[in-house]
């Protein structure tokens, strides 16, 4: 992917509100740039791409909890390798999760998925029936409807930095979300 690429400029400023909230904590915030485009089924390259990094975060700082955030196919990509030993929490953002997306690498995560209600290109629908599924192999998990909001998360980005920044305070330990009082059956809809 080119780094004028849409989809990895819009996720430049999710990384600087994240990196911008954790910098007192010591969060290191890296975003990642696939080799190829596309999901490219059965090589999977985005979910191989994911794999690599998470194996060099592991060399590099061992025994460091992972928190992965991700958009759209990302949102796909960092619920697939969410099975990866260091990772603890996921934050999927407009997630890509058509029928059938497995919900064992989910499991004993904790997970947080987010989905505008007006989105026409990831299906919220569809996202929820993930959310129905996953529930019940995660650690927890919370799933958000973005009112009057897209896919791109332009028209509310200010309410989509904030709840990443509020997932990786939450992850650290430093500021529980709010959501995990909520009624586990209401959890799956939390208006924002």
């Amino acid at each position: 992917m080119r780094p004028w690429g849409l989809a990895y400029l819009r996720m430049l400023p999710v990384a600087r509100a994240i990196a911008a909230a954790t910098a007192r904590h010591g969060v290191e915030v890296r975003l990642l740039r696939n080799r190829i485009r596309g999901w490219n089924d059965p090589e999977l390259h985005p979910v191989a791409d994911a794999r690599a990094e998470l194996a060099r975060i592991r060399a590099e700082r061992p025994g460091v909890p992972v928190f992965l955030v991700g958009h759209s196919m990302g949102g796909r990509v960092v619920l697939r390798v969410a099975d990866d030993p260091a990772v603890t929490s996921v934050l999927a953002l407009a997630p890509w999760t058509p029928a059938g997306e497995p919900v064992e690498p989910v499991r004993d995560r904790s997970v947080v998925l987010a989905h505008g209600t007006l989105d026409r290109i990831t299906n919220p629908a569809e996202s929820y029936a993930y959310a129905e599924r996953a529930r019940a192999v995660a650690r927890r998990l919370v799933r958000f409807e973005l009112m009057s909001e897209a896919h791109a998360m332009l028209l509310r980005a200010p309410a989509w930095h904030r709840l990443a920044r509020r997932f990786v305070l939450d992850a650290l330990g430093a500021e529980p979300l709010p959501a995990w009082d909520e009624e586990p059956d209401q959890r799956l809809r939390l208006p924002v």
